[in-house]
């Protein structure tokens, strides 16, 4: 019977990788009791390194002001899609009214 396969959190693969690096546990050790292959092992590693940079960057308020902005922008746009959207309705209305259709 297969065994149902395991995922691990970003937490937990930091974890075991800290394992393996500060504490100097071997990877067969490591593989064995978690029930790991090696590749999967060192492609963990091989992310954790490539994208270890994205842990220092600073995220300024100028992302989130940006953001903030454009959400602005795109609230009065629906706004006033919605203000001549019932203009032109009212306009539909008083011709239909007035047309005698209604």
């Amino acid at each position: 019977m297969k065994k149902p396969r395991k995922h691990y959190t970003a937490e937990e693969k930091v974890a075991i990788l800290r394992r393996h690096l500060l504490e100097q546990e071997p990877v067969s050790k490591l593989c064995d009791e978690l029930g790991l292959q090696p590749t999967v092992f060192y492609r963990w590693q091989k992310e954790l390194f490539e994208n270890g940079a994205a842990a220092f960057q600073c995220k300024g308020r100028t992302d989130h002001q940006a953001e903030k902005d454009r959400i602005a922008f795109l609230e009065k746009k629906i706004q006033r899609k919605d203000e001549v959207l019932a203009e032109l309705m009212g306009e539909d209305i008083a011709l239909k009214k007035e047309l005698g259709e209604l």
